[in-house]
């Protein structure tokens, strides 16, 4: 399967993405509508994408403008495609990747970022984990929330403001700020 990269400096090139039912990239409405909503504040942020997958969020980020982008995801396959999908457009040096679980990664790390962006798998939203990435915000950072439309609730936690949320039928964003 291959996705497209929708703005930016690689705007219209095309990425690889995994096949089957491990990881679900998201929608290319949905990428459009999520950078459009941030605008201007991808400019030269620091980006985590979390549960990368084929790293389209965070290809989409750099393509944006973005400094640079980290890229979390445990699934072996999705790990080999996100770096060829890095190699292939020549972004090795504003890509930084791990290949293991968000949760553990969290413990491990003490960069903060500008933007967060989750996407988790929507049969197994690990919110438990999600929450744990607000503490790696930078102060006034913003972090999203991919999640199914229906049947789940998005998570909060103290410090964290919810500052929008929109739905696109079966999935929906919703969108933090760390207020300080």
């Amino acid at each position: 399967m291959n996705i497209r990269v929708i703005a930016g400096k690689y705007g219209g090139r095309t990425i690889a993405a995994p096949n089957g039912h491990t990881t679900h990239p998201m929608s290319e409405r949905i990428r459009n509508s999520l950078f459009n909503s941030i605008g201007d504040e991808i400019k030269d942020a620091v980006v985590l994408d979390a549960f990368a997958g084929s790293g389209s969020i965070g290809i989409e980020a750099i393509s944006r403008g973005a400094a640079s982008a980290t890229f979390l995801d445990k699934d072996p396959l999705a790990g080999r495609i996100l770096e060829e999908n890095i190699k292939t457009l020549g972004i090795e040096a504003q890509a930084t990747t791990f290949h293991g679980g968000v949760g553990a990664w969290t413990t491990r790390t003490n960069v903060r970022y500008d933007i967060i962006i989750a996407d988790p798998p929507y049969n197994n939203m690990q919110l438990s984990t999600v929450v744990k990435l607000f503490k790696l915000l930078k102060p006034n950072g913003l972090m999203v929330l991919s999640y199914p439309g229906r049947g789940e609730s998005p998570p909060g936690t103290n410090g964290v403001v919810v500052v929008d949320n929109r739905s696109y039928g079966t999935a929906a964003l919703t969108f933090y700020r760390l207020v300080v």
